[in-house]
């Protein structure tokens, strides 16, 4: 069964998400609506540090609980290193529609996807970059754009070549990413045009419409209006130079990695997954 058509078994996708096993993430269900009141867990000392011991029971009933419905093709909310995304199956069409329409965003603007290490880049995308500079950049508030390999659903940006990739320095969202052994569509919680959010409360309004909401606390201070810029989005897909399609809020140490260390030249009119 192809990933796009993994959004089919429901029973047996319930299942799969009760454990914790590291790998594919199994089947999900086909285009579910969310009409329960969402599921509220609060991450023990806000998610961006692991959890000790003494916490862990916490921590782990959270990352249960996502991974269970993302893998019944739900829509869950996560907090990043920069903003509060929205994340889902990146191989679940069903998905992928319903965060298009939980946004009110375009199906012309394309989802990033979040992996949960830099290996997983080279299986998702065609590199033709260091993977030092991967490294350097990556675990972090940066978005590198790539051109995609053929194993990502196709009803992922299709209008495309490339694709937005996403590790955020955020220890929560990688255990997420890591255990649910495959992509996640990411994008903003926020409704399209309007502010990005930078705690739970900020979208409180669209609680009810997902399965489940993981409180990390405030990302940053909460305030600063730096945090809302989101991350910086660069395009390397064309080898030796890479292009800035979103100044983001990494921008300056973002250049200064690509142009003195790497030797990147700046390049202009850019496509964009973001």
């Amino acid at each position: 069964m192809s990933p796009a058509r993994r959004c089919g078994a429901l029973k047996a996708a319930v299942a799969a998400g009760a454990g914790l096993s590291e790998g594919p993430a199994g089947s999900a269900r086909r285009g579910r609506l969310m009409r329960e009141p969402s599921r509220l867990l609060r991450l023990p000392g806000g998610g961006a540090v692991r959890a000790a011991s003494p916490e862990r029971a916490g921590w782990t009933e959270a990352l249960r609980a996502a991974v269970s419905e993302l893998r019944s093709g739900a829509v869950v909310t996560v907090p990043t290193d920069t903003l509060y995304g929205q994340a889902c199956a990146a191989s679940c069409s069903a998905a992928l529609d319903a965060v298009y329409r939980l946004k009110g965003r375009s199906h012309a603007k394309p989802l990033a996807v979040c992996l949960g290490r830099v290996a997983d880049v080279y299986r998702y995308c065609r590199v033709s970059v260091p993977e030092g500079l991967l490294r350097d950049l990556l675990p972090g508030p940066v978005t590198l754009v790539l051109e995609r390999s053929q194993e990502l659903n196709r009803d992922l940006n299709p209008c495309t070549p490339l694709v937005g990739v996403r590790i955020p320095d955020h220890a929560f969202i990688q255990d997420l990413a890591q255990v649910f052994g495959e992509p996640l569509a990411l994008t903003s919680a926020n409704l399209s045009s309007q502010a990005s959010s930078l705690t739970v409360e900020e979208f409180q309004d669209l609680w009810p419409q997902l399965s489940l909401v993981i409180d990390g606390g405030p990302i940053g201070d909460g305030q600063s209006p730096e945090y809302r810029l989101g991350s910086t989005v660069v395009d390397l897909s064309v080898p030796g130079k890479f292009g800035i399609i979103r100044p983001g809020c990494a921008l300056e140490s973002t250049t200064a990695i690509l142009r003195q260390k790497y030797g990147l030249l700046p390049s202009h009119g850019s496509g964009s997954c973001s």
